[in-house]
């Protein structure tokens, strides 16, 4: 499962991923797409690793996404897993965690979605 190349999410975000490195690391970005709902992201770069597909074919992988933002500070973990089905189409399935910037600790609550 090669992760490096572009990637297109139900919601029509986009993820463009460079060539893993010799330690498995990859950098790229990542375009909003309309279904986002956010008029001011920018195109956001990524950085992340892979398991080696030498060891699993199947890797698992993450990445954090920092946001461009004209108004606020933004953070997006993503972690998941690359599968291969029987006719050798690859998929991403992902759960991400978005954190906001707060501006006071009693405001921390609402930061992490």
């Amino acid at each position: 499962c090669l992760l490096s190349g572009s990637w297109r999410s139900d919601t029509s975000c986009r993820m463009v991923v460079s060539t893993l490195d010799k330690d498995n690391r990859f950098f790229g970005f990542y375009l909003p797409g309309p279904a986002a709902g956010y008029s001011e992201l920018l195109t956001s770069p990524l950085e992340g690793s892979q398991q080696d597909t030498g060891l699993v074919p199947q890797p698992t992988f993450s990445f954090t996404v920092n946001w461009r933002l004209r108004e606020t500070a933004r953070t997006t973990v993503f972690l998941g897993q690359c599968y291969v089905d029987t006719d050798g189409e690859e998929s991403l399935h992902a759960l991400w965690l978005l954190r906001e910037a707060a501006n006071s600790p009693a405001e921390d609550w609402k930061a992490t979605r």
